[in-house]
């Protein structure tokens, strides 16, 4: 039927041409985008897998970056560990040095450098962030992703607690020194190394344990009272050494035990220190509230009780005399006050004696002192200072015993962090495989397969062009209907 109305043919035509359109135009974005998959409309099940694929690969890509981020971390705190085992060969040495009987030199000498040592140890061990309670002095974790949870898909690298920590405490080694041998307290006679012994068990400030020490700071006479607090529970004898040498290390004095287990102080300042003792604690510090002075320097100790009067004190010492006049008016602080604004240019200084009633005089090199008459110093031609006790380190000896353990503990530091390198490395490894993995599945879903896309474009152009032509035909049609009005 030839119908004016309708024109079949010329919307058959249409409709084929805007599906031919619509052909070629997906085909156009598949070409151009490089995706066989641009909207959930060409393939809502394989979109779905695919962007869960792309979602595995981004966190995977992320995670290999967060494992980078960790191993160069790790070898950061390793360069500082290996900096650290380069400090304790040098402790080491000195130890040695000080430790050896034939050693003539000046060990307070050797100790400033050990002490400073042991707080460079301190100081790089913050730097790394593994000093005790550092930020890596911890469970360390870092999320790579790849796993069926959380826990799966990351690395753990264990460096917490004390057994991991590198500062000079956790080491074992802040309480240590290379001083000839620390003095003890006068008829103290209480070990203190039993082990797992608790030391005053009593009632906080009640039962506390005081030392008073007379000694030089910043180059003046002063008195400082150290306490150790009483504990219900107790204390051991690290957390006891701890609390002197909290407030004694400030003043270059350290606590510590000797051989035989008992109390001793040492350090290169002049000091003479006083115990105090204990109201009722158990197991107290010492069993007799004794005096000492500090033995590793030259002694010369003068009236126990000061004595007022004119009196003109000559000093000797290798760099020259020196004379200092005391008045008929002078006291005990400011007899002391004179004398060290007078011989601290030497090396000599002036305390209170451990009772606080006299003067002791103390130097790191050996000096006398002559008094013109009676009064602080008895009236003698010449009062040569005691020489030092002699002889081998005992500090030393310990100091060495300490820091062979400190080796073999940051050894198994060092163990652990390379360890942990080594985790993230292997993780980053299985990553890098993953991604590969994961990205050639999403492509084999998403992406265009480019021949089928070529070829399904020239024959989409083919189809338009047709549908093209026939649709001018069609339209064409309606105009046989003229030839047959004109016959």
């Amino acid at each position: 039927m030839i119908s004016l109305q309708t024109n079949v043919d010329s919307l058959n035509a249409q409709r084929n041409l805007g599906i031919d359109n619509k052909f070629q135009s997906k085909t156009i974005q598949q070409l151009t985008s490089g995706y066989r998959i641009n909207s959930s409309g060409d393939d809502a099940a394989g979109l779905a897998i695919a962007n869960g694929l792309r979602s595995s690969i981004a966190e995977l890509t992320q995670g290999v970056a967060n494992a980078n981020d960790g191993v160069s971390q790790l070898q950061i705190v390793d360069g500082g560990l290996s900096n650290i085992s380069t400090i304790l060969d040098r402790l080491k040495t000195l130890a040695s040095q000080s430790a050896s009987a034939t050693f003539t030199g000046s060990r307070s000498t050797l100790n400033q450098e050990y002490q400073g040592l042991l707080s460079e140890i301190t100081r790089q061990a913050t730097n790394i962030n593994l000093n005790s309670s550092g930020s890596f002095n911890s469970v360390l974790s870092v999320f790579i992703g790849g796993g069926s949870n959380s826990t799966n898909g990351s690395i753990t690298v264990d460096l917490s607690g004390s057994q991991s920590a590198v500062d000079a405490a956790s080491l074992g080694l802040a309480t240590s020194n290379v001083l000839g041998g620390g003095v003890g307290l006068s008829g103290n006679t209480l070990r203190l190394d039993a082990p797992g012994a608790a030391f005053l068990v009593g009632t906080p400030t009640t039962d506390d344990q005081t030392f008073t020490f007379n000694l030089i700071s910043n180059g003046s006479a002063t008195a400082v009272t150290a306490t150790v607090k009483a504990s219900a529970a107790g204390l051991s004898l690290d957390q006891v050494l701890s609390s002197l040498n909290g407030q004694l290390n400030r003043y270059g004095i350290t606590a510590g035990t000797d051989s035989n287990g008992l109390l001793q102080f040492s350090g290169a300042t002049a000091f003479a220190v006083k115990d105090n003792g204990s109201v009722g604690a158990i197991n107290k510090l010492t069993n007799s509230t004794g005096t000492a002075e500090n033995t590793s320097n030259y002694i010369a100790d003068g009236q126990a009780t000061y004595a007022a009067g004119a009196q003109t004190l000559t000093f000797q010492t290798s760099t020259g005399s020196v004379a200092v006049s005391l008045l008929a008016g002078d006291n005990l602080a400011s007899a002391i006050s004179k004398i060290n604004a007078a011989t601290a240019s030497s090396g000599v200084y002036a305390v209170a004696n451990a009772a606080g009633t006299g003067i002791s005089l103390q130097g790191a090199n050996s000096f006398s002192v002559n008094a013109s008459a009676a009064g602080a110093f008895a009236a003698a031609s010449n009062n040569t200072a005691t020489a030092p006790a002699t002889g081998t380190s005992t500090n030393a000896a310990a100091a060495i015993a300490a820091i062979n353990t400190a080796i073999q503990s940051l050894g198994l530091v060092q163990g652990r962090v390379g360890a942990g390198e080594n985790k993230l490395q292997y993780s980053i490894g299985l990553a890098q495989s993953q991604i590969s993995g994961f990205s050639a599945a999403e492509a084999q879903i998403r992406d265009t397969d480019v021949a089928a896309a070529a070829a399904n474009l020239t024959k989409a152009q083919v189809l338009t062009q047709t549908s093209i032509a026939a649709l001018a035909q069609a339209n064409a049609e309606p105009q046989s209907v003229l030839k047959l009005l004109q016959g």
